[in-house]
């Protein structure tokens, strides 16, 4: 009789074909850094620029720094969508004689498309095997910009004004969408891809002449954009834990804001300038303020579905003092110096005990999904 491992064995998953492969690339070296090794096995699971997926063991990884190499000699796998007769799904070698490599569950530490948007979610669900963080669906909503305002504004949340542009309809007519622009937004506004995170392919657009090529850049990554009208604001987050008892609401972190030196929290200033910007855990807020927009966070985490974990992001008008919400990121960045896991550490959950939680919340919620009757045979 095979004896029960002592220890879970948890798949990270890592890089991924998106703009933010390399933004995935630190935050993976920092969760398994910091994933407990007395409750667990870690295997490290590269996917390359190309999506092949490449199994990894922790003695290559060893002295690699803030991110982790894409070692292209590692052993190439796939994860079929076809559980085990255990029950859950395994690495499958390929080119090679190597036995399959169970795996107990999967952290996904990957952003963007393909990745954060329900893409690896669903495999994940044909695998038969635990993740961290929210399912397809709440997955997928996260990453849409628009029909995540759209629900939101359902919801009575408040958010800007925004109009989303489909790239064929606006190739076909662009001054029908200047005039929009000019009538119902104004300038400033930004303009954003709909689908991406980490401030990729956003433009601030100062006025018309500027418009027609902020659009041609976000549409080099997304079929679908957003034009938002710019409000002066400051950038308020909050971090969000599914609570581990279902029938209560999720949790909140204390607030956090981001103060950009740069003109807003562009890419460059989130990743390329080390002095791009100044993180204040708590924010500056008044008590009704933090209350207010730690009650919004959670609100927007059940009215996208949301599972596990997000990172819900909010603007407050500097004049009016009034709250927006911006989006949400359904995988956050797990760098130690991230906001996600600096504002629960300011919360009273360091990092390593955040991590065993995600870890056990996937497991837990996994066994309540298994607990669903799969056939019906009628009376």
């Amino acid at each position: 009789m095979t004896q029960p491992r002592s220890k879970i064995r948890v798949a990270v998953i890592y890089g991924g074909r998106s703009g933010e492969h390399e933004i995935s690339l630190q935050s993976a070296a920092s969760v398994i850094r910091n994933l407990d090794r007395e409750r667990f096995e870690v295997i490290p699971i590269a996917i390359d620029k190309k999506g092949r997926w490449l199994l990894n063991e922790l003695t290559m990884l060893e002295g690699t720094g803030k991110s982790l190499p894409m070692i292209e000699s590692a052993p190439k796998v796939v994860l079929p969508p076809n559980p085990t007769a255990s029950g859950g799904g395994g690495l499958v070698p390929l080119g090679s004689t190597g036995a399959t490599r169970a795996i107990d569950v999967v952290f996904p530490v990957m952003h963007g498309p393909l990745c954060e948007d329900g893409s690896i979610q669903g495999l994940l669900e044909l695998a038969d095997l635990p993740y961290v963080g929210s399912s397809v669906l709440g997955s997928a909503l996260g990453m849409d910009k628009d029909v995540a305002k759209r629900l939101a504004r359902e919801a009575s949340i408040p958010i800007v004004p925004w109009i989303a542009l489909k790239k064929e309809p606006w190739s076909r007519n662009p001054s029908a969408t200047a005039d929009a622009v000019k009538t119902q937004l104004g300038y400033p506004c930004f303009v954003k891809p709909a689908n991406t995170g980490s401030s990729v392919g956003v433009h601030k657009v100062k006025e018309p002449s500027g418009l027609d090529a902020a659009i041609r850049d976000a549409f080099q990554y997304d079929t679908k954009i957003l034009i938002e009208k710019a409000v002066a604001a400051r950038e308020i987050e909050v971090a969000i834990l599914e609570n581990p008892d279902p029938g209560l609401p999720p949790l909140a972190s204390v607030a956090g804001e981001i103060i950009p030196t740069h003109e807003f929290y562009s890419y460059e200033s989130k990743y390329l300038d080390e002095n791009g910007a100044a993180l204040r855990i708590p924010a500056d807020l008044k008590a009704e303020q933090m209350d207010e927009v730690r009650a919004l966070a959670q609100k927007v985490f059940s009215v996208l579905e949301l599972e596990g974990m997000a990172r819900v992001d909010f603007f407050i008008d500097k004049n009016t003092g009034e709250l927006f919400f911006n989006e949400v990121n359904t995988i956050p960045g797990f760098t130690s110096i991230s906001m996600y896991p600096k504002m629960w550490e300011a919360t009273g959950v360091p990092y390593k005990e955040l991590l065993s939680r995600l870890i056990d919340l996937a497991v837990g919620r996994h066994a309540r999904k298994s607990a669903l009757v799969r056939e019906f045979h009628g009376k």
